[in-house]
């Protein structure tokens, strides 16, 4: 496999699932905090009070990313860290802590990309409503506009919002994350207009108050659709299987992407929602769809698609599949016809913003033998490489994640890191994907690791 030599090699995280102090100089509680006080919400009651504890050893790990190979790091800023209450009064010491992630991220040659909402909302906002509330947006923009006029002397890269799919589905329907709700679906679909706001907004403030040309997107969550054989029929199948909205939630590929990018609702969602539309006031489309400078696509997994007699498209299980920690299919396939379907409908280059696997990987001999994540990587990156080959504009690629971290509902029990972190100890080990990860980072090509 080959990339091309300006691709950017990158790793990811976020603030809730690394950083820990979550109350420490000054920060404030967020939902996920909240959450943490659920019985029986998240495994063996975890939280993300300690978590990596980033937040006081962030230059060890920046000197990880270093070793490892890292051109790029997609962090993301706590927003109640730096506006405890969600607005008004800043914690200046929690802004001091990005400016200097910033600073040690440059000196070591790693380029950092600024992720401004990555589900940690501020609790205080969201007894006011959260985004069920339509001020949501203008909260947004006003912590929007704090973040780059902090960082943007130094920050050029820009993801609004991260997987809104998830937080807003499994946030307020399934209530599995943060805040945990379960509401109507007429409630479901007005938190999600208004999330289309901010993001709208926020682009809106990155782009006049940047001092650094900047480049801007959001992070995409959806499960590809692979078509079962290279036929014309199951690619034109898969192809519309992907953006077809089947069911009566916000986990799909075109229900924030269609609004952002192509500034209308799909509409064969407009018509399964009917009644359950949210109020769109004169101004919102063109708010929501602002320009984007590429498509920031989290892509783990897929679910093939067949063509049949009479027009019928299903998803069919193929022989031998194996799955991730997280349950997920391992379809390296994923890489390759997901970007291809997502250039062809938008029109914008590619950033695989997140790419990864969960494993239970343990410490043996001193070291981590995790080759089953190689081995995850070396087909992803074959089919992504494949996709480039086949003239889709793609940017880079960020491993999701750089190290072992607090994964949500799940806690602390499933590890997607490229670095072992002991959670009693606080101990970094380098696992042995790591190692392989740098050497395709140094090389550009498939170096062969040998397993």
């Amino acid at each position: 496999m080959k990339f091309p030599k300006d691709f950017i090699w990158g790793g990811a995280t976020s603030s809730y699932q690394i950083e820990g102090a979550a109350f420490h100089e000054g920060g404030g509680e967020s939902i996920w905090d909240m959450m943490g006080r659920q019985p029986g919400k998240i495994h063996q009651g975890d939280t993300g009070e300690l978590a990596c504890d980033h937040y006081h050893r962030y230059k060890q790990d920046v000197t990880l990313m270093a070793n490892i190979g890292l051109k790029a790091y997609r962090f993301s800023v706590s927003w109640p860290r730096v506006l405890p209450t969600g607005q008004g009064a800043i914690n200046q010491k929690g802004l001091d802590f990005y400016h200097r992630l910033v600073d040690e991220l440059l000196e070591k040659n790693i380029t950092p990309w600024v992720s401004l909402f990555h589900w940690d909302f501020p609790y205080d906002l969201y007894c006011r409503g959260g985004w069920l509330n339509r001020e949501s947006a203008d909260w947004f923009s006003d912590y929007t506009s704090l973040v780059v006029d902090k960082l943007s002397d130094r920050v050029q890269h820009w993801i609004t919002l991260n997987e809104p799919q998830c937080y807003i589905e499994l946030g307020h329907a399934s209530g599995i994350h943060a805040p945990g709700l379960q509401l109507a679906r007429r409630e479901v679909l007005l938190a999600a207009h208004h999330t289309l706001l901010a993001h709208g907004k926020a682009v809106q403030v990155i782009r006049a108050r940047s001092i650094l040309t900047p480049m801007i997107s959001a992070s995409q969550a959806g499960t590809v659709s692979i078509p079962a054989s290279d036929s014309v029929e199951n690619i034109t199948a898969a192809r519309k299987h992907m953006f077809a909205v089947r069911d009566k939630g916000v986990f799909n590929n075109c229900w924030f992407s269609d609004p952002m990018i192509l500034g209308v609702y799909p509409e064969d969602g407009i018509e399964l929602y009917q009644e359950d539309m949210p109020n769109i006031l004169s101004g919102d489309m063109e708010l929501i769809n602002q320009k984007l400078d590429y498509y920031g696509a989290n892509i783990y997994s897929g679910r093939y698609v067949q063509f049949f007699e009479g027009g019928v498209i299903e998803e069919v299980v193929k022989d031998n599949i194996q799955y991730t920690e997280m349950n997920w299919p391992i379809t390296p396939e994923a890489l390759y016809w997901g970007p291809k379907f997502i250039y062809d409908r938008y029109k914008l280059p590619i950033v695989i913003t997140e790419n990864g696997m969960a494993s239970r990987d343990e410490i043996v001999d001193e070291s981590i033998q995790d080759h089953n994540r190689i081995e995850f990587l070396q087909s992803y990156l074959t089919e992504l490489s494949r996709s480039i080959e086949d003239g889709i504009p793609t940017l880079g690629y960020f491993h999701w994640s750089v190290m072992d971290n607090f994964e949500w509902a799940e806690g602390y029990l499933k590890r997607f890191g490229l670095i072992y972190v002991d959670y009693a100890t606080q101990q970094r080990t380098i696992k042995e994907s790591a190692y392989w990860y740098k050497q395709l980072i140094n090389s550009g090509i498939d170096t062969k690791h040998i397993l």
